[in-house]
């Protein structure tokens, strides 16, 4: 959300350069990043490490823009603890480049990546190629809290191999111009209706590529009470008819959520689809006007969404017992609380008893101004359901491509 697509290109451009100097072993903290204690690990250990008598450098990848909302409590761990940490290093790249640098790295021997920040899509694509060390939620209480029961359903999805630290239920909602639309639809076939009579004037970005898109595609089968909600090939019957049917009306998919809002904005489009975050943070940062409006369906199923910490194979024993100490850090009331940040993951805190009181004012403040006081309820009313995961995902993205919308996909 933040920044132009320009900056997140040159971004992932310099994160790949980076992480590939990092595979050599000549990463930011010289070779072997900061820090030994002997073999890499392949197993996670039944209680955390001792802390390591010099302190260590941690090298953070973040594939999922989780930075936004942990940075600052990374940061104050390590003011707090300089005996333990030295400095951390931040990367980004994308999710799909992240098996690949992960793999070429514990490949060659020469891991240097310590703390992956990613969704779903990251956490799936390693566990499926055994990249990521299972059984760390396990290894102390400081990586067991006391999740929010929709939180807790996706530490579940984990496999063991993730800790969840950021949660929201997301979406799908809309998004629409009051000025240009008088009676929002609140059912999937309302939208179908209001699309037909108003061509071109509703857009979602290619699902693949899309946060907001994704939870819409996957909202769907819920919402149109198809055959089975967790199966795209063989249960969707009733979804992929109704995205054939509206497809007649949508000019082009863009390839990223941004287009969508920049459509709002400029008065190109007058609906898209939404979630929590993507509704409050752009509003928040001026990239889309204050009075846009939320419309919600009248049968909504939230689809939820989470960010993970996972760490690689192959880390070295000192830098492990750090990285879980930071880990545990990060759940705690105080880091889960500036998950608040901007709305951009709203709320974000994955743990009990984290409420917006807690938030910094600046969070308060942004919540109070560009927040929905019916989100509350909706929340607390709504069912929630989690993401599609690993192949499950990844066929549904298929089949819309070749099916319904791939040949009218529109690249920046």
């Amino acid at each position: 959300m933040r920044g132009s697509a320009r900056r997140r290109t040159i971004a992932a451009v310099a994160a790949t350069a980076l992480l590939a100097i990092a595979a050599c072993g000549e990463g930011p903290a010289g070779p072997g990043g900061g820090g030994g204690g002997g073999e890499g690990v392949e197993t996670a250990p039944g209680s955390p490490p001792k802390l390591p008598d010099e302190a260590v450098t941690l090298n953070v990848l973040d594939v999922a823009g989780n930075l936004q909302l942990t940075k600052g409590a990374i940061e104050q761990y390590r003011k707090d603890n300089p005996k333990a940490v030295r400095r951390v290093t931040y990367t980004t790249a994308t999710a799909p480049e992240l098996t690949g640098k992960v793999k070429a790295q514990q490949k060659a021997g020469r891991l240097d990546i310590d703390l992956v920040l990613t969704g779903t899509d990251g956490l799936a694509a390693g566990i499926e190629q055994d990249l990521w060390l299972k059984g760390l939620a396990g290894s102390g209480d400081g990586l067991k809290p006391t999740y929010l029961e929709p939180a807790a359903k996706m530490q579940e999805q984990a496999e063991d191999a993730g800790v969840l630290v950021n949660y929201y239920p997301s979406g799908p909602l809309l998004e629409y111009a009051p000025d240009r639309v008088s009676k929002p639809p609140t059912t999937p076939e309302a939208l179908l209706a209001w699309a037909k009579a108003n061509p071109g004037k509703f857009m979602y970005a290619r699902p693949s590529n899309s946060g907001p898109a994704r939870t819409f595609l996957m909202g769907l089968p819920y919402l149109l009470g198809d055959k089975d909600p967790r199966d795209p090939v063989n249960g969707w019957d009733k979804t992929w008819a109704y995205l054939k049917e509206l497809n007649k009306y949508v000019e082009y998919y863009p390839s990223g959520t941004k287009d969508t809002m920049s459509g709002i904005a400029d008065g190109s489009r007058d609906m898209i689809p939404t979630t929590t975050g993507w509704d409050i943070n752009p509003r928040a940062l001026g990239t889309v006007p204050k009075d846009v409006k939320v419309a919600s369906f009248d049968k909504l199923h939230w689809v939820t969404d989470a960010h993970y910490m996972v760490v690689p194979k192959g880390i070295s024993k000192d830098k492990l017992a750090v990285t879980m100490d930071l880990m545990k850090h990060l759940l705690t009331p105080e880091s889960q609380a500036l998950a608040y940040d901007d709305g951009y993951f709203y709320p974000g805190p994955a743990i009990e008893g984290v409420g917006i009181d807690k938030a910094p004012a600046k969070s308060q403040k942004v919540v109070e101004e560009f927040g929905r006081p019916e989100y509350e309820q909706l929340i607390a009313s709504k069912p929630k359901e989690t993401p599609l995961l690993g192949k499950a995902l990844v066929d549904a993205f298929d089949k819309w491509d070749r099916e319904v919308g791939g040949s009218k996909v529109k690249e920046d």
